[in-house]
């Protein structure tokens, strides 16, 4: 049988951590945040992680 290819939007978008978990990238970041208060702004920059409902299927897509 041939090997499963992963999906490559997929692999550009989350990384797998040592933990286990899978780091994601925040929505809503491109264009005009100056509307956005700056708490939320802030906010924004910090790390997200993939709810563990979804991660399995996020981890089939990447390998």
């Amino acid at each position: 049988m041939p090997k499963m290819k992963s999906v490559k939007g997929a692999v550009k978008r989350f990384k797998i951590k040592k933990s286990g978990k899978i780091k994601r990238g925040t929505a809503f970041r491109s264009h005009i945040l100056t509307k956005v208060d700056g708490k939320h702004h802030r906010g924004m920059r910090s790390p997200k992680h993939v709810d563990s409902v979804d991660a399995k299927n996020i981890k089939e897509m990447i390998n």
